[in-house]
């Protein structure tokens, strides 16, 4: 009897001890102590537990300075391509876009930019049937005569593909200096 009261307390204190957090985080400090349960049958620890070279939550890419000549949107393939994009890792962007037309004068019309995925059979619809296939848009319109600053509004999307290509186009008859902005989020 007294040896299954022993064996009891034993069990009790071993299950409290398995559940207990071994440390309350601390006010006032960025970090917690973390404790590694080794369980040997199933999956054995042993050495140093650490994290380390963990990727940055959030990436600001800029396309500053690229000059998009007339190119309507039906052009994509032949129209002015910019750096690709990588967004491995990241499950949304924020696309911005902004810029100002070189010439005097520039006719109503919109400079804008298109990321289309980076991958063979995408590129291949593009180029062989100017098919844009999962484009991500971005479009800043001009819409009086004379215009010279334009800006978008901010455009949000999922991230489905690990890098895009970036093609520019611009309907407003003069050529434009445009600059992308892509906040890429996990």
């Amino acid at each position: 009897m007294a040896f299954q009261r022993g064996a009891a307390l034993a069990a009790g204190m071993a299950l409290a001890a398995f559940f207990w957090p071994s440390q309350v985080a601390r006010s006032g400090s960025d970090y917690s102590e973390v404790t590694v349960r080794n369980f040997p049958e199933v999956q054995a620890v042993s050495g140093t537990v650490a994290v380390s070279n963990l990727p940055p939550a959030t990436a600001f890419v800029r396309r500053e300075g690229v000059v998009v000549p007339p190119f309507s949107r039906s052009e994509l393939y032949d129209a002015v391509q910019g750096e690709p994009v990588s967004t491995e890792g990241f499950s949304r962007m924020v696309l911005s876009l902004q810029g100002e037309i070189r010439d005097a004068l520039p006719r109503p019309g919109v400079v804008a930019a298109v990321l289309v995925p980076d991958e063979e059979p995408i590129l291949l619809a593009l180029r062989d049937a100017r098919r844009v296939e999962f484009p991500v848009e971005v479009a800043a319109p001009l819409e009086s005569a004379g215009a010279v600053y334009f800006a978008s509004e901010p455009v949000e999307a999922k991230v489905a593909f690990p890098r895009y290509r970036v093609y520019f186009y611009n309907t407003t008859g003069k050529g434009a200096g445009v600059n992308l902005y892509v906040h890429l989020t996990r």
